[in-house]
C-alpha cells in the first residue's frame, strides 16, 4: 500500500487508512499482529501510523510519542508502572526502554519518532 503523500494533501483519515500486518516479533501469547503506514516526515521526526491486534509482546522502544486513536491495552514498563491505553492517550517511550504490550482490542496509534 502506498501512504498518502502529505506533500500533496492536508488531511489524512488515520482511523480509516488501510495498514497491512505481518505477525509480531516477541510474542508472549496469542496471536498478534501489526502494521505499520510510514507517512514521511515533519522537522526532522518520522510520522506515521501503526497498529496491533490483541495480545501480548514484548517490545525494546525507539524515542517516541504516540496518540491511541482507537482500542484498549496497557503498556507496562520494567520499572512496574504501567499505561492503560485508551483512545485519547498520549504517551512518551524512550529509547531502549523494555516494555510489555497487552492489547484487548485492535489498537491504532499516530506516532512521531
Amino acid at each position: 500500500m502506498t501512504a498518502p503523500d502529505l506533500s500533496a494533501t492536508r488531511v489524512v483519515d488515520a482511523a480509516a487508512l488501510a495498514v497491512p500486518h505481518e505477525p509480531a516479533d516477541d510474542v508472549v501469547s496469542g496471536t498478534p499482529s501489526v502494521g505499520v503506514v510510514e507517512l514521511g516526515g515533519f522537522r526532522g521526526v518520522e510520522l506515521g501510523v501503526w497498529e496491533i491486534t490483541p495480545g501480548v509482546v514484548r517490545d525494546v522502544e525507539a524515542d517516541e510519542v504516540f496518540v491511541v486513536l482507537e482500542g484498549h491495552g496497557t503498556v507496562r514498563f520494567e520499572d512496574g508502572s504501567e499505561v492503560a491505553l485508551a483512545p485519547g492517550v498520549i504517551v512518551r517511550l524512550h529509547q531502549g526502554e523494555r516494555t510489555e504490550w497487552t492489547i484487548r482490542t485492535r489498537l491504532r496509534k499516530v506516532y512521531l519518532a
